[in-house]
């Protein structure tokens, strides 16, 4: 019994190692086959644009969903029974602290109904947003959720998980392009890892001797077929064969001559319209030459017709002068006859009566209000050609009979 009892736990110690063992094992190989997909990833981004159709995304979105899946609890009916869930009802609770996320997002689309499906409508969501890494990192550090969600022994609770935020960083520096309506958002059916492209066989040259001496030993005795160069494995063959790099490389120099295309039409329009704007822009110069000209001739114009006003203002000015002093002279005239002004104003009267204007006299005297009466005026003063008052007295005309 005692023997039995030893062997009991020596087994159950056993089966604990190797359950132990198989799940280091396991997120050993899920952290290195996602850090070569995302290296894969970022290869392929130099050469063409990374969206649905690209095997290398397809196969490290199965990687994420598989590491984000790993010992992923069940969630307890109200039976007891425990009914399988995805990891996106950890994500959209872990998540909900980033800044713009875009959980409510995901949550409302209507193309989208299972859980696994805005799972993988997440992934996508966030690599084009370039947030994958902040959106892990961030549930990361909510340990209390985590644990809620996830068994012990699980990746995204152990040392591997910052592993996982470090790697998923330098995909920001990739642009990509989905489409949330296709296949690739099916939930119906789990996805599976590709794990071909990263495997890569090295035989020594011990085992390469011997498998070419017992090829030759089956060669002997069986057909044509069964040669060393039909049915021997392609040691050097891959998916990264001179071929397709020679290919990838075709397809980088025809992209970079139709980018090259573009880029002369687009500096061909620009220098149109260059040339476009420097000659409107020399009509304007004169334009505004011819401008500038007209507007200084008009203010000479201007200046002038200011100085004639002018000129012609003082002129009003000297006559209104020479107004008053005319003025001032009839007056000065008139009291020296005050005396006999009755009979001088009668005689005057008779002699306007008896003789009526002639146009010499009127042209002699003139209007007062005019240049040519005043200077008229003053020459006629000046010479003494107007009838004093003595004449006037001793005229014979207007002697009383």
């Amino acid at each position: 019994m005692a023997s039995f009892g030893l062997g009991g736990l020596n087994a159950a110690s056993r089966r604990k190692s190797v359950q132990s063992r198989n799940a280091a094992v396991e997120r050993r190989n899920l952290i290195t086959v996602c850090r070569f997909s995302v290296k894969t990833l970022i290869d392929r981004s130099c050469f063409e644009t990374i969206d649905d159709s690209s095997p290398e995304f397809n196969n490290f979105a199965a990687i994420l969903e598989q590491i984000l899946s790993h010992r992923l609890k069940g969630q307890i009916s109200w039976f007891g029974y425990e009914s399988p869930r995805s990891f996106w009802d950890y994500i959209k609770v872990a998540c909900r602290k980033v800044s713009h996320n875009c959980i409510c997002s995901i949550e409302n689309m209507e193309n989208v109904s299972s859980s696994r499906a805005k799972g993988r409508a997440w992934i996508r969501v966030a690599l084009m947003e370039k947030h994958l890494s902040e959106y892990i990192s961030t549930a990361l550090r909510d340990f209390k959720t985590t644990r809620r969600f996830y068994e012990d022994g699980a990746i995204v609770m152990g040392e591997e998980a910052n592993m996982l935020a470090g790697m998923l960083l330098g995909l920001n520096a990739i642009d990509f392009s989905f489409c949330l309506k296709g296949e690739g958002l099916d939930g119906n059916y789990p996805a599976v890892i590709d794990y071909t492209p990263y495997l890569k066989f090295t035989q020594s040259s011990d085992s390469i001797s011997s498998d070419e001496e017992e090829l030759r030993t089956l060669g002997s005795t069986g057909s044509e077929s069964s040669s060393p160069e039909n049915i021997g494995p392609p040691f050097f063959m891959d998916d990264n064969s001179w071929y397709n790099k020679c290919k990838r490389v075709d397809q980088k120099y025809h992209l970079t001559l139709e980018q090259k295309g573009y880029l002369e039409e687009l500096v061909r329009l620009r220098e149109a319209k260059l040339a476009e704007s420097i000659t409107q822009n020399k009509l304007l110069r004169q334009k505004i030459e011819s401008m500038d000209v007209a507007h200084k001739m008009e203010k000479e114009q201007l200046e002038y017709i200011i100085v004639e006003l002018q000129d012609q203002l003082k002129s009003f000015h000297s006559l209104d002068q020479l107004s008053a002093d005319v003025s001032l002279s009839q007056t000065s005239l008139d009291p020296s006859h005050s005396q006999d002004g009755d009979g001088k104003q009668d005689g005057l009267n008779l002699l306007s009566e008896g003789k009526e204007d002639t146009p010499s006299l009127l042209g002699l005297c003139g209007s007062l209000t005019s240049v040519a009466s005043y200077k008229s005026l003053t020459s006629l003063k000046s010479s003494e050609y107007l009838a004093s008052p003595t004449t006037e007295m001793t005229s014979p005309g207007l002697t009383p009979s």
